[in-house]
């Protein structure tokens, strides 16, 4: 054998690595070593790959996501911090306050759920299923290119091995792919401050909570009192947890905008192939790499741009309305204004985690149009007032639409007539749909019939024989 061939234990050094931090264990050595004695080079014959799938089967056989949870909660409390009494009892006077304040900002009813602090890894495990929704698809189309990879490259002899060893590739890609996720998740825990932070609803509806862990990292470098910020990160996660408790139908409707993204999610299998011929036995970083930095994911289709530009649109219709309200409701704050612009450009910028995140599942959410919508919301505000501008979340039908957010004006003199008391002017379909309410027979009439200005005729009785003449 070539000094530059691989031996078994390299093959085992580069399965127990694939493994590492994913709570698959040590491949049992003896079983493995029993598996490849007398293979040179890796070059298997059909019965000793067989041996090999069946010893590894149960390495991937475990759920990938129960594992990424782990990686995650090892990295959130990793520290060993919990939430102290006093930091605690700080954030409960904080959340107090901060209702007393948001019931004159916002017409939407107070929470039934009394809101928490949380640490780091109780964020992480109730985060988890709406982040299982997200980067599931990505996650199944790694194993299904893994998959077709092996199974498009091995030797025709080798087919029926590899047709039985589709459990084992399928849970090869899902499990180095849960485990970066948990890596990026557990990081992730350690920047945001707050359920509301990331822009999408990763806790229940009708939950609202803090990490007083983070409280500190976000307050850093504006030498702005702690309790100020506490009360202002309180309010605007209050607003953002009665928004969707009130509008019970929008949490459904950005998941399904996430889901018309994800629903075009692909892996580039050129990308992976070419990963995988490069790929070091001894040294399977490449493969982590490439899942981690996004380079397994192709460019986004013309369908996947639009749908991220209806969930843009969205998330800033929602950011710019709890931005309004938490403006209003923390005037009294004396450093309100810094801290909401330092909590404007912190989304903006987004943090590494944040980026790894988009990197990983192809879906970085960016408020572009927040400071327009914020606009929009105020100028409704200062129209119609909070009741009329809180209403347009009663129905999906009457939330704001992006032209809204270009030019409010018209959505504004909308309101300001609804107002008055005036009915809007009734288009064609309004008018088609009244009569067919009103059980009018549109079947009943002739879409080729004439009328009497249409045709020139000077027949007003409409029976075919001139004026002053009659039938005898």
């Amino acid at each position: 054998m070539a000094d530059n061939d691989p031996t078994p234990e390299d093959f085992q050094e580069f399965l127990r690595k694939m493994l590492s931090n994913q709570g698959g264990g040590d491949i049992d050595p003896e079983a493995l070593r029993d598996a490849m004695q007398g293979m040179e080079g890796f070059q298997f014959d059909p019965a000793m790959m067989q041996t090999i799938m069946s010893q590894l089967q149960g390495a991937f056989g475990g759920d990938p996501w129960e594992n990424a949870q782990r990686q995650a909660l090892h990295i959130a409390n990793r520290d060993g911090q919990g939430v102290t009494d006093g930091s605690r009892s700080s954030l409960v006077d904080s959340f107090t306050l901060a209702n007393l304040w948001l019931g004159e900002a916002t017409t939407i009813s107070e929470l039934s759920e009394a809101p928490t602090a949380m640490t780091r890894g109780e964020w992480v495990e109730k985060t988890l299923p709406v982040w299982k929704e997200i980067a599931g698809p990505v996650s199944t189309s790694i194993a299904d290119a893994l998959t077709s990879a092996l199974d498009t490259q091995v030797p025709e002899e080798m087919r029926g091995v590899v047709q039985g060893a589709g459990k084992l590739m399928r849970g090869l890609g899902g499990s180095v792919f849960a485990a970066q996720f948990g890596q990026v998740l557990g990081n992730l825990s350690l920047e945001v401050v707050s359920g509301g932070d990331v822009g999408i609803p990763v806790l229940p509806a009708g939950t609202a909570a803090v990490i007083p862990q983070n409280l500190t990292a976000f307050g850093e470098g504006l030498e702005i009192p702690e309790d100020q910020i506490a009360l202002y990160l309180a309010t605007r996660e209050l607003a953002y947890a009665r928004l969707y408790r009130h509008a019970k139908w929008l949490h459904l409707h950005v998941m399904a905008q996430i889901t018309d993204f994800a629903r075009g999610v692909s892996v580039d299998v050129d990308a992976l192939e070419d990963v995988a011929s490069r790929l070091d036995p001894s040294d399977p970083e490449e493969l982590r790499a490439a899942i981690e930095g996004g380079a397994l994911l192709p460019a986004q289709t013309e369908a996947q741009r639009e749908a991220l530009t209806r969930l843009e649109n969205l998330i800033a219709t929602i950011d710019g309305w709890v931005d309004v309200v938490t403006a209003q409701a923390t005037a009294r704050l004396p450093d309100g204004a810094r801290i909401a612009e330092a909590a404007r450009r912190r989304r903006a910028v987004g943090g590494p985690a944040e980026d790894a995140l988009g990197a990983l599942v192809g879906l970085k959410l960016r408020p572009r149009r927040m400071r327009e919508a914020s606009a929009m919301w105020q100028a409704v505000t200062d129209a119609v007032g909070i009741g009329a501008r809180d209403a347009l979340w009663d129905y999906p039908d009457l939330m704001p639409t992006a032209d809204d957010i270009d030019d409010p004006s018209a959505l504004v003199a909308r309101l300001q007539a609804a107002e008055r008391g005036e009915q809007p002017v009734a288009d064609e379909f309004d008018e088609a749909l009244a009569r067919l309410l009103d059980g009018d027979d549109f079947s009943a009439e002739d879409p080729t019939e004439k009328t009497d200005d249409a045709d020139g005729s000077d027949d007003p009785d409409g029976d075919g024989t001139p004026e002053g003449e009659r039938p005898v």
